[in-house]
């Protein structure tokens, strides 16, 4: 199994977190940018490339990156310091298009039960986040079914490259699509 830095790990969450509905959202792009930029983890860091990189790693892939991704997040030992900043860039870019799909949800419980910090601490933190940490997962076999459930019933098309004129992101207003 791969290492990975933390950052990437990070990237990674937040991008398959937008790509879980099956849509790569401009506004969902500026967040996770919004979010790297702001992030003191994210320093000399070329997100146009890394996010691209992402984007081809999913076209060329599919559902075997999103299972990798789970793997990785498996393998990782993350402090509860890390844990909550993952949390909080996975929360942020599902809920930046204004569209919580149900799809989107299923993709965090993944993410959260294969995370080590207690419901009550993450709750501590993101109170309005209640509902996706409500009790579904009830053995290691049911988070295994849920996971294929999902990977079967993804359905990931070709995203483009995030060509987007980021720019033209960052000066566009929040009201268009």
């Amino acid at each position: 199994m791969d290492t990975i830095s933390f950052d990437k790990l990070v990237l990674k969450t937040a991008f398959c977190c937008m790509a879980s509905d099956g849509k790569i959202h401009p506004k969902e792009v500026k967040k996770i940018k919004s979010m790297c930029e702001k992030s003191p983890l994210f320093e000399d860091f070329n997100f146009q490339e890394e996010i691209n990189s992402l984007v081809d790693k999913i076209n060329s892939r599919g559902k075997e990156f999103i299972s990798y991704y789970f793997d990785l997040l498996n393998k990782s030992n993350l402090t509860e310091k890390e844990e909550l900043t993952l949390i909080d860039f996975a929360i942020q870019t599902i809920k930046a298009d204004d569209e919580i799909e149900y799809s989107e949800i299923k993709f965090f419980k993944n993410i959260r039960h294969r995370l080590q910090i207690s419901d009550e601490n993450i709750l501590a933190v993101f109170p309005e986040i209640e509902q996706y940490l409500e009790e579904d997962i009830v053995t290691e076999s049911f988070l295994d079914r849920l996971t294929k459930q999902y990977l079967e019933a993804a359905d990931l098309p070709k995203f483009e490259l995030i060509g987007i004129d980021l720019d033209s992101i960052d000066n566009s207003k929040d009201s268009q699509p």
